[in-house]
């Protein structure tokens, strides 16, 4: 049975994002409050749209928002997106949610109000979709339920500890795995041997009491 998404708001992101997620198999909706940009979205064969403000829940009734398995908003406000995936989250129970954020900074308040995944850009939301089903089956290497575990975004700059090194030398904790590295607009899955690269965006999937250290060591910071 395929999986099934839902694009909140975005126009353009939630456009690119549905070219790419239908093509790999995802069964996908689209919520968008502006009309015309709903009969534009309307035009992408097998993309379901609904017309109506994503923050507001009688909308996502309407875009059957209780049999979604991931829930991502992608709105131009970061308060909105927080609201949309609070209520996919608590209100519709769905299983996982992304949320898109313009300013970094926000990630760790995103995280601490149950937020999944926060990503800074699209590209790392295709990235960590495609990485969903491998964590549902990541049992044997981290033996966890699924709610333990956190998928999240790290950027590598020229300051980050991990830049130059190959994975197998970044010695990362038990229970941590870097699911792909999205450069150059490309997907890489690693092995122990990729090197990371100043600019390379990490899609990190770790246990949650992990995560922290596996950040620090990716960027060599004790304040994250």
């Amino acid at each position: 049975m395929k999986k099934r998404i839902i694009l909140i708001g975005g126009f353009h992101k939630a456009r690119s994002l549905a070219y790419s997620l239908i093509q790999k198999g995802f069964e996908v909706t689209a919520i968008n409050a502006d009309y015309q940009n709903c009969q534009i979205l309307a035009e992408i064969n097998d993309l379901h749209v609904v017309y109506g403000d994503g923050t507001k829940p009688y909308v996502l009734e309407d875009a059957d928002i209780w049999n979604a398995d991931i829930a991502i908003a992608l709105t131009q406000r970061d308060d909105s997106n927080l609201v949309v995936c609070e209520l996919c989250k608590k209100l519709f129970h769905v299983k996982r949610t992304v949320s898109i954020v313009s300013d970094s900074r926000k990630s760790k308040f995103f995280y601490e109000m149950g937020i999944d995944s926060v990503v800074c850009t699209t590209q790392a939301i295709t990235g960590i979709i495609e990485q969903q089903a491998f964590v549902e089956n990541i049992a044997m290497t981290i033996p966890l339920s699924s709610d333990d575990v956190v998928i999240s975004e790290i950027i590598i700059t020229k300051e980050s500890e991990a830049a130059g090194k190959s994975i197998q030398d970044l010695h990362l904790p038990d229970g941590v795995i870097i699911g792909c590295i999205l450069r150059n607009g490309k997907s890489i899955v690693p092995k122990g041997n990729t090197c990371i690269f100043e600019h390379d965006n990490i899609v990190l999937i770790a246990a949650k009491d992990k995560e922290r250290k596996a950040m620090q060591i990716l960027n060599g910071s004790e304040n994250l």
